[in-house]
């Protein structure tokens, strides 16, 4: 088997093992937590590989039949490697915190078992070359990510999957009628030559479009197909950090960006004026997203509303098609990731070591974990858009790019969900700084007991990314130039 087909099937099997080995190592913790790193160590190198092929124009693809007239696609093209160099970096950063976070838990082989499937499912999709294969390895995370978001058993954990599962699966049912739609008429449709609408009228490829970008948007949060996203807070942390940074919103975004330029292309979806509504749609979500949080006093739901808004940043850059906007939204798929994991590990290393669930409670709380509330602040400033931090690139980007397709209405949105952003993610930052200690909260000792240097280091590292992916945004294979690669070669030859 020649290099050119392994490499997609690697970076598919490598969380398959650990996967597998979880499930079988159920009382043996030491082993299957040296496996779970070293599989997330070794996708690591098979990527750095792919990225140094991709960039001097190697192809990578693998392909089997699957059913009769219609083949299973793995492709590594520059827009995948994208996805899954971030699935890759923070799988290892996860999997480090979840180690640290479970242990003496119940239910671990089980957790690390689902954990990996749904790595598998979001490399799986992102490097799927067709929509059949999109959609296979897009339900396979449906299923793989139910018993992540349950995992803890308790009554409020149950009602958040059967509300995951209500929605995401709905949102597969009018993906997959769209899907079946389109091939009836184009035939199978693979990403590298889009779809042929001739058969189609004008009305029935925008209905199509609908439903496709429908499907897609029950994982990517669009309203009104957010509620899932905050209930399912009610699963442990590292969940919590994989649906929001890599797998479930990203694998809902990355979709939309598929369907845009690789299934439809963007001079059709322009053609049928479909371009300008999605990207109103985005915009919306990004505000109602933002309100939400103003409202919540619970950390993690209140980065779940700020995930319901930062994710459609991603669609909003699709949707308008401008040179910058498309990579303002691509870069901030990664941008975004760093910046949303990092909040993720710090809300949880609150709540673990100091029982810190609410944002009354964070008062002094800066002075007393300095690592981490110092990674939680510059993921928060990146948030708001502060420079350097990765995020104020992406909206750096959004806004010219808003400007330069006519939709100047863009930087409005912008400069409003920054101040939003500011509203709900400062006064954080200000009670844990800057107010004296909260009653209760444990002194520096006891807190010095209970740290835990595999807790921190996956938020500090992550916090590091975001801070360099912001100063750094101008060399050789840092995301920004990623996207640019990936707008240059593949989407505005």
């Amino acid at each position: 088997m020649s290099a050119a087909m392994l490499v997609p099937i690697l970076l598919v099997l490598a969380p398959l093992v650990p996967a597998l080995a979880s499930a079988l190592l159920s009382g043996r913790a030491r082993a299957r937590n040296a496996i779970n790193i070293a599989f997330a160590a070794f996708k690591l190198g098979v990527v750095a590989y792919a990225l140094a092929g991709v960039e001097a124009g190697a192809f990578y693809e693998w392909r089997i039949a699957f059913v009769p007239g219609l083949d299973m696609v793995l492709r590594l093209d520059a827009l995948a490697l994208l996805f899954v160099t971030l699935s890759a970096v923070l799988w290892m950063a996860t999997t480090l915190y979840a180690i640290a976070y479970l242990k003496g838990s119940a239910h671990q082989a089980r957790f690390f078992a689902f954990f990996n499937l749904c790595v598998v499912a979001a490399s799986g999709i992102a490097m799927s070359g067709s929509l059949i294969t999109f959609f296979v390895f897009y339900e396979i995370l449906t299923l793989a990510t139910w018993p992540l978001v349950v995992h803890t058993g308790s009554a409020k954990a149950m009602a958040a999957g059967r509300t995951y599962l209500a929605y995401t699966l709905a949102g597969s049912a009018a993906l997959l009628a769209g899907i079946v739609w389109l091939e009836s008429g184009s035939g199978p449709v693979e990403f590298a030559a889009g779809a042929d609408l001739s058969a189609f009228s004008p009305l029935a490829a925008s209905m199509i479009f609908v439903l496709l970008i429908g499907g897609l948007g029950a994982k990517t949060a669009l309203i009104p197909l957010h509620a899932w996203l905050p209930a399912a807070m009610a699963a442990p942390a590292p969940v919590s950090a994989l649906l929001h940074a890599v797998a479930v919103v990203k694998a809902g975004a990355f979709g939309v960006v598929r369907v845009i330029y690789d299934v439809y292309g963007i001079e059709t979806v322009a053609a049928l004026g479909l371009g300008l509504p999605l990207a109103a749609l985005a915009s919306a979500t990004i505000l109602y997203g933002s309100l939400q949080a103003l409202r919540q006093s619970d950390i993690k739901k209140r980065l779940a509303y700020s995930t319901v808004s930062q994710v459609s940043y991603i669609v909003l850059g699709a949707s308008l098609a401008g040179p910058f906007a498309v990579i303002g939204g691509l870069v901030h798929l990664v941008h975004q990731g760093l910046m949303k994991i990092t909040l993720f590990f710090g809300a949880g290393v609150l709540a673990e070591r100091a029982g810190v669930t609410d944002i009354r409670q964070l008062d002094g709380v800066g002075r007393r974990m300095p690592v981490t509330m110092a990674a939680f602040s510059i993921a928060a400033l990146g948030m708001i858009g502060v420079p350097p931090v990765a995020g104020f690139v992406s909206k750096w980007y959004l806004a010219i790019g808003g400007y330069q397709s006519g939709a100047s209405w863009v930087i409005a949105v912008l400069i409003v969900s920054s101040l939003l952003n500011a509203a709900y993610f400062l006064p954080l930052l200000y009670r844990a700084w800057l107010k004296p200690a909260a009653p209760g909260l444990p002194d520096r000792n006891a807190l010095a007991a209970s740290r835990t240097w595999l807790l921190i280091a996956p938020g500090a590292f992550t916090a590091a990314a975001a801070l360099g992916a912001g100063l750094f945004a101008g060399f050789e294979l840092s995301p920004l130039s990623w996207a640019a690669l990936i707008a240059e070669r593949i989407y505005l030859p």
